[in-house]
């Protein structure tokens, strides 16, 4: 073929001899009809190309019948991309070690994978009636073309997913390099695929992954999960500055100004800030500052709404029998019942110093209950509290004044007082403390004319032992003992000793708190109206379970600031005394919806 013959050829044709004789074009005639009616002759369909498919892998199927591969051509047509494109055609190269006689056996069967890059050109191929002399000029250029295919066959097979990947982060912008300790850290776009929590727990050291959740968390608007992601590593790395204008950034943007202004000045007072970096912050401090002004008060509501589904509402026995003047009779009380309540409350505090604040509390119940009137109700209450400290000691005295109006019973007041207290040892111990005064009054009337002979007074103390795991896992051991002495002693002066364990998760997505408590209760004289021959003594399991969820995690449209909340629980007390009245199971499901609103925010 000459030069000017080496152009683009758009259709096929048969490469034939001009001296073919007939006989010889009789016999490939039959042939061809054979390789028809025997399958030798099989196509594999094709798709469309688009730009959808580009750097994709497509993988060729083999063909199903043993015929055809054994007598598949293994190379038919070899067409190459010279490289100097521009300035070159594309030439067709046709070799005599590529035309394999029809009986060779192809022994591998392996599937074959084509990587498509990303600007292939298909060609339509022309047919070419090819010169018989001029093959020879071809077949010469042959193993030049071949010494060519060897050099670019390595460059032309890629691992298209790579490129993928790698194309995909060199457009996420939002890749961020953090240095510590003097060693650069890339913190991957969110491209990437979305590092779940229960890697974080696998691996809560690791500074790159929870740089990356932090980032992600950020970008769905959950600043509760990327500030605690933060602060923890924030305490892993207290020199490095890098993190900290991190956090500082995030505080910003979820508008917790308290804790933006603390970071700062961590920065500030850090040996490796910059020059550039102190000036960013001035002018933040500056900005925070002029926002915040300091209250002298601060007014914050709480409303809450819930239900209780009650499974033996009135402590109905196991046997469904009591005992009543020594004598043992039915226990026909209901068992199942629900009791429906909603809460307003309204807090007031005042910063007194530095580590001081004053608290006062005003808040109204309203209950009501489907079958029975037991639980029909309204309370109030009001509450003075304070909160200081002395020395590495916490302290909070408080005093509580209650009523409580019962549809179809006396009403009761409750004065009350008492102090708290705490201390840390370490960084995962806890230790409190408590004491409280009680005096209870019922309101005798017609309805219930010995309602003043449960009249009590009592003292409460308790010891606790609070242990912290990880920032996620926490454990709470509780004692108590307590003593009441009423007006009338028969039946209604006790002493209780509590024991109770917590193991607390604090997941960013949930609170859960799972709690067992035993309580031993002894009396002190024999109520009458039950048994006069048997002093009470029983002893009280009680298992629950608290669930508590922002309501913002799931319709952050809602409740964008995190803070309305749901609340589920699950009780189930196991009681078993030495009277028949006090063996019983009770079991409780609540639900509840929760909201606090700072008022002059």
């Amino acid at each position: 073929m000459s030069k000017k013959g080496k152009k683009r050829i758009n259709k096929k044709k048969f490469l034939k001899k001009e001296n073919t004789s007939t006989g010889i074009i009789s016999v490939l005639f039959v042939v061809a009809l054979l390789a028809l009616f025997s399958e030798t002759v099989r196509t594999i369909p094709a798709g469309a190309f688009s730009e959808k498919f580009i750097q994709k892998s497509f993988e060729v199927p083999k063909l199903n019948s043993e015929l055809i591969e054994k007598k598949i051509l293994n190379k038919s047509l070899l067409v190459t991309k010279n490289a100097d494109y521009q300035k070159t055609k594309d030439k067709i190269i046709i070799s005599e070690e590529n035309i394999i006689s029809k009986t060779e056996i192809i022994e591998k069967k392996e599937e074959i994978f084509i990587a498509k890059a990303p600007e292939t050109i298909i060609q339509e191929i022309d047919t070419k009636i090819l010169n018989e002399e001029k093959i020879e000029d071809v077949i010469a250029d042959i193993s030049k073309v071949e010494e060519i295919e060897s050099k670019t066959v390595d460059q032309k097979i890629l691992d298209v997913p790579k490129i993928e990947e790698t194309i995909m982060m060199a457009a996420d912008t939002s890749t961020t390099i953090i240095t510590v300790e003097g060693e650069e850290k890339l913190i991957p776009g969110t491209l990437e695929k979305n590092i779940t929590y229960m890697q974080i727990l696998q691996k809560p050291n690791d500074l790159e992954l929870n740089l990356k959740y932090a980032q992600q968390q950020g970008k769905a608007g959950n600043y509760k999960q990327t500030i605690s992601t933060l602060e923890r590593l924030n305490m892993l790395y207290p020199e490095n500055v890098e993190i900290k204008l991190y956090l500082l950034s995030v505080l910003v943007q979820a508008d917790s100004p308290n804790k933006a202004l603390a970071v700062i000045e961590e920065i500030k007072n850090n040996e490796d800030t910059t020059s550039e970096d102190l000036i960013t912050v001035n002018e933040i401090e500056a900005e925070l500052k002029e926002r915040v002004k300091p209250r002298l008060w601060n007014f914050y509501a709480d409303l809450s709404i819930g239900g209780i589904h009650n499974e033996n509402v009135n402590s109905v026995s196991k046997t469904r029998l009591q005992s009543s003047s020594d004598s043992v009779i039915g226990f026909n009380s209901a068992k199942y019942d629900r009791t429906y309540s909603g809460g307003l409350g309204f807090t007031a505090t005042r910063s007194l110093g530095e580590a001081s604040s004053f608290m006062i509390n005003v808040n109204t119940t309203d209950s009501d209950q489907e079958e029975e009137t037991g639980d029909d109700f309204e309370s109030y209450g009001l509450t003075f509290a304070l909160d200081t400290s002395l020395g590495n000691q916490s302290l909070s005295p408080y005093l509580m004044i209650s009523k409580t109006d019962y549809r179809d019973d006396a009403d009761s007041f409750s004065f009350m007082y008492g102090i708290g207290g705490s201390f840390s040892a370490g960084e995962s111990h806890s230790f409190s403390y408590g004491y409280s005064f009680a005096d209870s009054k019922g309101n005798q009337n017609s309805t219930d004319d010995s309602a003043d002979e449960t009249n009590s007074i009592g003292h409460s103390f308790s010891l606790g032992h609070d242990f912290m795991f990880s920032e996620l896992t926490s454990t709470s051991i509780s004692l108590g003992y307590s003593d009441s002495d009423a007006k009338v002693d028969a039946g209604n002066d006790y002493e209780t000793y509590d024991l109770g364990f917590r193991l607390n998760f604090a997941f960013p997505w949930a609170y859960i708190s799972i709690g067992d408590a035993l309580s031993f209760n002894e009396y002190k004289k024999e109520d009458t109206s039950i048994n006069s021959n048997i002093i009470r003594s029983d002893v009280t399991n009680t298992f629950d379970i608290m669930f508590t969820k922002s309501v913002g995690d799931i319709f952050p449209a809602i409740d964008p600031n995190r803070n309305f909340f749901i609340n589920l629980g699950y009780e189930k007390l196991i009681s078993e005394g030495n009277i028949i009245n006090y063996d019983y199971i009770a079991e409780s499901f609540s639900m509840s919806f929760s909201k606090s609103f700072h008022l002059n925010k």
